[in-house]
């Protein structure tokens, strides 16, 4: 009996605090509709550090806390404490990539400055369309100014030749101070002249035709010598915008090469090239859009200038034909327009008609 009451109080004297520590937990929440579960220790807000720990029976031994260092969590299963003496890793430092590579841009972005940054094949390309240019105007300088003494020069010819009565007198017209015919109308008189002289005992027919061959090669011979140098006008008017394409596709050829060497697809490496490129372009239309002008106008001024050369064999064919036929007929040349007048009335008897008769 003895022995039982002993181990009852034992049993009393083991279960009140267990009994006062879970009277404490009904005193700050709900008791749960579960039977609660022991948790590991956790951090409590500042006022609940502050209340007094319960008694705890000495049949819960509560986990060991480990305090937290510089605000870090408190080890886990997930990650455990790092042994004594060893310190953390230093975290690897990122590579920084270096900031792209920018070109920039040409202060001197004038037509100078962008001929000297260009390349040799650009830079040769350019000179040969300035060149071609300059070729250009000073064909068209000296071929307007032969052009116009000529074209000058057939039309007073031509008009003296009309107000002639024969060849012979269009000859003498037609000749300058010093007696000498010159130009290609002089040459068209001179050559009809001479075949007359040579054909003089042969008949009109072949007379004429001679003369009138005579007369278009020199007609044709002249129309060449002033067609003379506008070929190279057409010929620059039709490759300039080739050899300028052909500077353009070699600047923009060095700029995708520039782009490829920078590794950079910045406008500022590839704008000059292409600027470059552009200005080769506009030089070879500098070029070739006057000449092509040039060319247009002097091909329908010596088109003019042949039309007033075969005026002139005209009328020294008609000269010729006239000339020949009062030589046949033994008449010798009129006068230019004679003057007519009145004849003076019959004697009696006659019929009064007054007779218009050209004066001697």
């Amino acid at each position: 009996m003895l022995m039982m009451r002993a181990f009852r109080l034992v049993l009393v004297a083991v279960g009140l605090p267990a009994l006062a520590a879970s009277a404490v937990q009904a005193q700050g929440q709900p008791a749960p509709s579960q039977p609660t579960q022991i948790r590991p220790a956790q951090a409590q807000p500042a006022e609940a550090q502050n209340q007094p720990a319960p008694a705890q029976s000495p049949a819960m031994t509560p986990l060991p806390t480990v305090p937290s260092q510089l605000g870090a969590s408190p080890p886990t299963s997930a990650h455990p404490p790092l042994p004594a003496g060893e310190t953390p890793a230093a975290p690897v430092a990122t590579p920084v990539a270096p900031p792209p590579v920018t070109a920039t841009l040409p202060h001197d972005l004038s037509p100078w400055g962008m001929f000297m940054a260009a390349d040799i094949v650009v830079k040769g390309v350019m000179l040969g369309l300035a060149f071609a240019s300059l070729v250009t105007w000073t064909i068209w300088l000296a071929k307007a100014m032969e052009l116009a003494a000529a074209k000058a020069a057939a039309g007073r010819a031509l008009r003296r030749i009309e107000a002639a009565e024969s060849l012979s007198a269009a000859a003498g017209a037609a000749a300058s101070k010093s007696g000498k015919l010159r130009g290609a109308v002089g040459e068209l008189l001179t050559a009809a002249l001479a075949e007359t002289r040579r054909s003089a005992d042969l008949g009109e027919d072949g007379i004429k035709e001679r003369v009138a061959i005579a007369l278009s090669r020199i007609e044709a011979r002249a129309g060449r010598a002033m067609a003379r140098g506008t070929g190279l006008l057409a010929t620059i008017g039709s490759t300039a915008p080739f050899v300028g394409l052909f500077g353009t596709v070699w600047g923009i050829m060095n700029s995708f090469i520039g782009i490829s060497q920078a590794k950079t697809t910045n406008l500022a490496v590839v704008a000059p090239g292409i600027a470059e490129a552009l200005l080769a372009t506009a030089i070879g239309l500098v070029a070739a859009i006057p000449a092509v002008i040039i060319y247009n106008v002097f091909a329908r001024a010596i088109t003019g200038y042949r039309a007033t050369l075969s005026d002139a064999s005209g009328e020294i064919l008609r000269h010729l034909s006239r000339d020949l036929e009062r030589r046949q007929r033994g008449v010798a040349p009129t006068p230019a327009r004679a003057a007519l007048h009145p004849v003076q009335q019959p004697a009696a008897g006659m019929p009064a008609a007054a007779a218009l008769v050209p004066a001697e």
